[in-house]
């Protein structure tokens, strides 16, 4: 199939008038996301599918189904068996599940299922998905990446950080998927280099970190773009505030999966509260960061979070870096270190607390307690992910103490509480906290990523045209180089 660029002003006209011949879903009687009324919305009026034991029993195309045996994958966690039935028949979704649960694959396996076989035009993408981070927006890509390719399905990474005219060039060649940030989707809907109006899946993940950026007014503006008879799916660890908005106006007679309770803790996670002196906090830091094995820190602010860092490699510690203030591509190298295991404690602000994921995580500390509860539950779940076991550990100070009891109130857990000195033996059997070494130690910058355009593209087949192929490594890798705004993308 031959695929003919629209002209850019054409493109422009083609959204335009697809934005102004819809009205808002709010003007239907919507109905609501499940018993009790959920965001303030009557019961779902269509009945919710079973869920299902096994990825055997769904109607997969035989490409996808074969890549899930493929990657060792026969069971679905739990939001998975529950969401997939109904996204696949093409219900809109509301789910809520824990974090490090398996969302991904709950949406983006209807949405690819659903978009097996289609085409799509230049500058028209089928299905979107729209992410709070780059981050979150690299996981994403990179979990979806083998399925799409399956299926021959074009993904294109739209987030701040990559330069436009590249992103324009890639939604040029044509992608039946686009994984974006609100900001920089916006930025080029506004330039005429992309269109909504042939969207027929929509999925908003972590939709409460969006709307708590910020971000809700430019999603609203974007879903107004998109066909009303098309999918939406939201799916994110709390459903909360705003997102109820988004469900009132956009969702039609949605079925809600709430595989966890909206402030539910993981049951494989401990937590524990560590009453220090003021005196002890920064000795105490120290040798937990000294600990075998990996762990994040988390502290309130970029600027604590650099003088941490700074503090760890002057004592022997692997320690970087992560927060907003870094560029797009240090943040990404940092990360990458982190995961092979060259750097060995991540020192981060909010920004490492979603969209994250790193393999067999056991430990993570809030140096400095977050005041929400869901920025608790967030940074927590960094470990103890997708079944496993972890332990979250908050320092409190004696000022702190009112505080911190109340936020873990808030947040639904009851955690054990203890009074720790740097040679504790307690903090040595929670935390593996040991002595540094002392000697400081640099971490040496890897070597930039080459350029590549940030589209995964199925490999080559007959009949099909082969311009803008990449790698799905190099475009994961292309998609987050640059520094964005910060409004657009933490």
């Amino acid at each position: 199939m031959v695929r003919h660029a629209r002209p850019r002003a054409k493109a422009a006209a083609s959204q335009k008038a697809a934005r102004g011949s819809q009205a808002p879903r709010s003007g239907k009687p919507a109905a609501g996301a499940g018993p009790g009324g959920e965001f303030g919305l009557p019961p779902s009026v269509t009945p919710s599918l079973p869920p299902v034991a096994s990825f055997a029993e769904l109607d997969l195309p035989r490409p996808l189904a074969a890549e899930l045996a493929a990657q060792g994958l026969a069971v679905p966690f739990p939001i998975q068996a529950a969401v997939l039935p109904n996204a696949l028949a093409g219900r809109d979704i509301l789910g809520r599940g824990r974090t490090g649960s398996g969302k991904t694959l709950a949406f983006g396996l209807p949405l690819l299922a659903r978009t097996a076989g289609l085409r799509a035009e230049a500058r028209e993408p089928l299905g979107l998905v729209l992410v709070p981070t780059r981050e979150l927006a690299q996981q994403v890509t990179e979990a979806l990446a083998p399925y799409a390719r399956a299926l021959g399905l074009r993904q294109t990474t739209v987030v701040g950080g990559l330069p436009l005219p590249r992103q324009a060039r890639a939604l040029r060649d044509g992608a039946e998927i686009v994984i974006a940030t609100p900001g920089r989707l916006h930025d080029l809907i506004e330039r005429g280099d992309c269109a909504l109006g042939r969207v027929r899946i929509t999925v908003l993940d972590e939709a409460d970190q969006m709307a708590d950026m910020g971000f809700l007014p430019q999603i609203v503006r974007l879903l107004r773009q998109i066909p009303a008879d098309g999918q939406r799916m939201l799916l994110s660890a709390t459903l909360d505030g705003n997102v109820g908005r988004l469900t009132r106006e956009f969702l039609r007679d949605p079925v809600l999966h709430s595989v966890d309770p909206p402030a539910g803790a993981v049951t494989t996670m401990e937590h524990h509260l560590l009453h220090v002196a003021e005196d002890d906090k920064r000795v105490l830091v120290t040798r937990i960061a000294a600990r075998e094995g990996r762990v994040i820190l988390f502290c309130g602010t970029k600027r604590g979070a650099q003088r941490l860092t700074t503090r760890l490699l002057a004592s022997g510690v692997r320690a970087a870096a992560l927060h907003g203030g870094k560029s797009q591509p240090q943040r990404t190298r940092t990360l990458g270190q982190f995961k092979t295991g060259e750097v060995t404690v991540l020192v981060a602000t909010n920004v490492a607390a979603r969209g994250i994921h790193v393999d067999d995580l056991d430990l993570v500390v809030n140096v400095d307690p977050p005041a929400d509860p869901k920025d608790y539950l967030h940074r927590g779940g960094r470990t103890a992910r997708a079944g496993g076991s972890g332990r979250v550990v908050t320092l409190v100070l004696p000022e702190q103490r009112r505080e911190v009891e109340k936020m873990m109130r808030d947040a639904g857990i009851s955690p054990r509480s203890h009074r720790a000195r740097p040679e504790d033996p307690e903090l040595a059997r929670l935390t593996g906290a040991r002595a540094p070494s002392g000697v400081p130690v640099a971490i040496a910058a890897p070597a930039p990523a080459p350029a590549a355009t940030a589209t995964h593209r199925p490999p080559r087949r007959p009949g099909r045209p082969t311009r803008g192929t990449a790698s799905a490594s190099g475009a994961v890798r292309a998609s987050l180089q640059g520094g964005g705004r910060r409004r657009r993308a933490r």
